[in-house]
């Protein structure tokens, strides 16, 4: 049932006072997965992801132009936040089901085993070099964009990238695990 308040206008609906649209929240939700924040933890995150929207927009600044990859900013930012809040790692078999959640590929032991290596690499990466290669490999932004949203220079995405890229190839080159 959608809940609904009353407003100078008339009736306005729950689903248009999210200024997320669902597929906003769809890939905060994914980037809070990938990020390592657990299940339970992530409405909070995307509650984040819309207090921060709302907070901009009460200071007078406008909608960002690319509303989803700032959501998506956001909600990395979030995920780093929670690690160094928490100063744990989660558990590889929860990494396990939020990544097979959000993958999409052909089921057989040789994806399961790329599957593990990855999550486990994720999990080793320091917070910001994983939220720079989320955002790049994951949300798909480019490295100018991650720069922009992240309020950082080229130079630190692409060495922060180049360290987490490096990191992940020796891990999966030392387990033997081929993409």
């Amino acid at each position: 049932m959608v809940s609904s308040r009353r407003c100078v206008g008339g009736t306005v609906s729950a689903e248009e006072q999210d200024p997320l649209s669902a597929a906003q929240i769809r890939r905060v939700t994914a980037v809070l997965a990938l990020g390592g924040v657990p299940r339970e933890d992530r409405a909070d995150g995307v509650q984040q992801v819309r207090l921060r929207l709302v907070e901009r927009l009460a200071r007078g600044a406008e909608v960002p132009r690319d509303l989803g990859a700032w959501a998506a900013a956001v909600a990395s930012n979030h995920a780093v936040d929670w690690h160094r809040s928490r100063n744990r790692q989660e558990l590889v078999g929860e990494r396990l089901r939020t990544m097979a959640e959000w993958r999409q590929s052909v089921p057989g032991p040789e994806a399961e085993l790329l599957t593990l290596a990855v999550a486990e690499g994720l999990d080793t990466l320091p917070p910001l070099q994983r939220q720079v290669l989320v955002l790049r490999y994951y949300v798909d932004l480019t490295v100018p964009r991650i720069a922009a949203v992240l309020s950082i220079p080229v130079g630190t995405v692409k060495s922060r990238l180049h360290a987490a890229e490096r990191a992940m190839r020796a891990r999966l080159e030392s387990e033997a695990v081929e993409a």
